[in-house]
């Protein structure tokens, strides 16, 4: 019995134990990663507070992504850093459910809450003229409330569900996260019923706010075709290019997880999948904000003037 299998209660995240070079790697990106994601994300809630031109539906929704970004991360990454960089990879019964509760309340709030940006982004390219009035702040913040309360309520069921399935000892979690599709694989009963109900949960959870932001955007396109102004095709992807990006990325890998939980969940692509919507896309997402919207930008460099004027006036005096 190794020291990692004599940890009594603990949950043992085996995640890449097998790859100790892959480990070292994955540290430093890990890392570099989470603090991008702390700074980037921390960055576009303070400049969109700050700065009276982006406080806009808009960037309220984008506000509430990145602060879920910032938690999300933060309820997976300090584990992970802890475990890549040792030989130990255990995670206390108690850490192990709030780190499953914590991620999956976030990681479903941010799929109704890419709907809910969809449904803004459809207000304001399909009625621009009623766009103040249809996304006002009680319905903005309404719909955020709503994104908020589902997953909250899907933690609730899921998670608890998932905890009181039988063990019998087992207590080897072939991830480095606590997440439901590897936590039900410890139950010693036929667990076909949580799969099932863990797909269920899914298709409402992921596939119906999907559905909701391909015929929002199925209306932004028609509108589109009927206009054949340049300029107005320019606006339009700016204003809708950067959610539709974050869309594909955080889609496209989630799904592949939790809408396929019969899959070889525990081999590496499924590990490298998770890795992915979990470290990697809330780094990238402040950067796809950012880089992509002349808004943020204007609101950065105003920010940073109003910094450097005092010290102006300070000098000319």
């Amino acid at each position: 019995m190794t020291a990692n299998e004599s940890s009594g209660g603990d949950f043992i995240l085996v995640g890449f134990s097998d790859q100790p070079q892959l480990e070292k790697i994955l540290f430093v990106v890990v890392l570099i990663s989470y603090l991008l994601t702390l700074v980037g994300n921390t960055a576009i809630i303070l400049v969109s507070c700050l700065d009276s031109v982006l406080q806009t539906p808009m960037y309220y929704f984008i506000t509430n992504l990145s602060f879920v970004d910032i938690c999300f991360s933060t309820s997976i990454v300090p584990q992970l850093l802890w475990n890549l960089r040792g030989p130990a990879k255990t995670i206390t019964p108690t850490g192990c459910a709030i780190q499953l509760y914590v991620s999956l309340a976030l990681g479903s709030t941010e799929c109704v809450l890419l709907a809910v940006m969809a449904f803004d982004r459809y207000a304001a390219v399909c009625r621009p003229l009623h766009y103040a009035t249809v996304m006002h702040p009680r319905l903005c913040q309404a719909l955020a409330g709503i994104a908020w309360l589902s997953g909250v309520g899907n933690t609730l069921i899921q998670g608890t569900i998932t905890l009181r399935l039988p063990r019998c000892g087992n207590h080897r979690i072939y991830h480095f996260i606590c997440e439901v599709p590897a936590m039900i694989k410890l139950a010693c009963v036929d667990i076909h019923a949580n799969e099932v109900q863990l797909f269920m949960a899914s298709l409402v959870l992921l596939l119906l706010p999907l559905a909701l932001i391909l015929v929002s955007y199925g209306y932004i396109a028609q509108v589109l075709m009927r206009l054949k102004s340049a300029l107005t095709w320019g606006k339009a992807l700016g204003t809708c290019g950067s959610h539709l990006l974050v869309v594909v990325l955080f889609y496209g890998t989630i799904t592949a997880v939790y809408i396929q939980p019969n899959s070889s969940y525990a081999h590496s692509q499924g590990k490298f999948i998770t890795l992915l919507y979990t470290v990697v896309i809330p780094t990238l997402n402040p950067l796809i904000y950012t880089l992509r919207n002349k808004d943020v930008k204007g609101a950065l460099k105003r920010l940073v003037r109003k910094d450097n004027s005092p010290r102006e006036k300070i000098l000319e005096k």
